[in-house]
C-alpha cells in the first residue's frame, strides 16, 4: 500500500512538472507551485502571457490513465477547495486581488501530450 502511495505521488509530481513546462512554453509566468493552505491546495498559479489580457490562472493538474478519466476526476468538492485556496493565495498577495482570475485544468495521461483546458469552471463569488 505504501509503495502505491509513493508511486501515485511520484506520478503526480511528474504530471505537475509537465504541466508547468507546458505553461512556460506557452508564455505563462509561474507564480507558485504546490501552494498549500488548510482546506486546499493549488497545483500551479500563473499569470497569463504578456500578449493576452492579464489574468491570474489557478491550474489544477489531473493525471489519470486516460484523458477522459482525468477530466472527470475534478469533483465539485475539489473545485471548492481549489477556489478556497485561490482566495487564500490572493489574500497573501494583495496586488493580485485586483487582477481577474480563472481556473484552468491540465490533463495528463500516459503516452499523450498534456492538454491545457482554459477557464473550466467559475468559482463561487469571492
Amino acid at each position: 500500500m505504501a509503495l502505491r502511495h509513493h508511486q501515485a505521488l511520484a506520478r503526480g509530481r511528474a504530471a505537475e512538472w509537465a504541466a508547468a513546462l507546458l505553461l512556460i512554453a506557452k508564455g505563462y509566468r509561474i507564480l507558485a507551485r504546490s501552494f498549500r493552505v488548510s482546506g486546499g491546495e493549488l497545483d500551479i498559479v500563473a499569470l497569463t502571457p504578456p500578449w493576452q489580457t492579464r489574468m491570474v490562472v489557478f491550474v489544477e493538474v489531473r493525471a489519470r490513465g486516460t484523458m477522459e478519466a482525468a477530466a472527470e476526476s475534478v469533483s465539485a468538492a475539489k473545485r471548492d477547495r481549489v477556489a478556497w485556496a485561490a482566495r487564500q493565495f490572493c489574500a497573501r498577495r494583495r496586488k493580485l486581488t485586483e487582477i481577474p482570475w480563472r481556473f484552468d485544468l491540465i490533463l495528463v495521461a500516459p503516452g499523450r501530450w498534456p492538454r491545457h483546458v482554459a477557464d473550466v469552471w467559475s468559482p463561487t463569488p469571492r
